[in-house]
This record gives C-alpha cells, sequence and structure tokens, in this order.
C-alpha cells in the first residue's frame, strides 16, 4: 500500500503545483485556482507558524509514507525533492526555496488579476 501512496503523493502533488502555476490560464478554473492558491498560502505563512515556514501537509504525509518505506534522507521541499529526481542533480535547496516563493507570488497575484477582472 505505501508503494501505490508513494506514486499517488508524487503525481497528485505535482499536479497540484502545476495547476497552483497555471490554472489561472483558464476561466473555468481560476476561482479553484485562487482556493488552491489560498490553501497554499495558508498552509505554507499560517501553519508555517507552528511547523516552519512552507509547511505542507502533503509533503508530510507523503514524507510519512517515504519513512515507511526506508526513505529517510527526504529535503524539507517538495519542490527540491522533484528537481532532484527529474534531473539527477542536487538543486541548492535556498535557491529552490527562493524560486518556489517567486514563482507563487508571481502566480497568486495573476490569478488574483484575472478573478477580478473577471467579476467586473
Amino acid at each position: 500500500m505505501d508503494q501505490f501512496l508513494d506514486k499517488f503523493f508524487i503525481v497528485f502533488h505535482t499536479v497540484i503545483i502545476f495547476f497552483n502555476l497555471f490554472g489561472w490560464i483558464w476561466k473555468k478554473t481560476r476561482k479553484l485556482n485562487l482556493i488552491s492558491l489560498s490553501a497554499t498560502a495558508f498552509s505554507w505563512f499560517f501553519l508555517g507558524i507552528w511547523y516552519g515556514f512552507g509547511f505542507c501537509f502533503c509533503t508530510q504525509w507523503h514524507w510519512q509514507v517515504r519513512m515507511r518505506l526506508g526513505m529517510t534522507d527526504m529535503p524539507n521541499s517538495y519542490v527540491k525533492f522533484l528537481i532532484d529526481e527529474i534531473t539527477g542533480l542536487d538543486v541548492h535547496a535556498g535557491f529552490v526555496d527562493t524560486m518556489t516563493l517567486v514563482f507563487f507570488l508571481l502566480a497568486l497575484a495573476v490569478s488574483i488579476i484575472v478573478n477580478v477582472r473577471a467579476r467586473k
């Protein structure tokens, strides 16, 4: 079951990331994109007060699954994990965290703009 959950989280979490970044493009998904971005911001910034900045419950659940599978050397950032897995590199965590925040804030700003314009 844990092997299935590991694969599930890789697909599910990656889809959420791409939806957060690009879900504002399509009119039908703009509201849901803003909700998803808001939930991400809530997790990162509000829950992050107690669990650490950038906290993501999907990452926490996934890392718990991977620990049960014997994979204990996991980075704090899911995006770093994806980049490292895809490229085979060990990209600097600070760079990944900075770029993740920049792209998140850009996506959030665009999502807010297109959602506000749609209401007018």
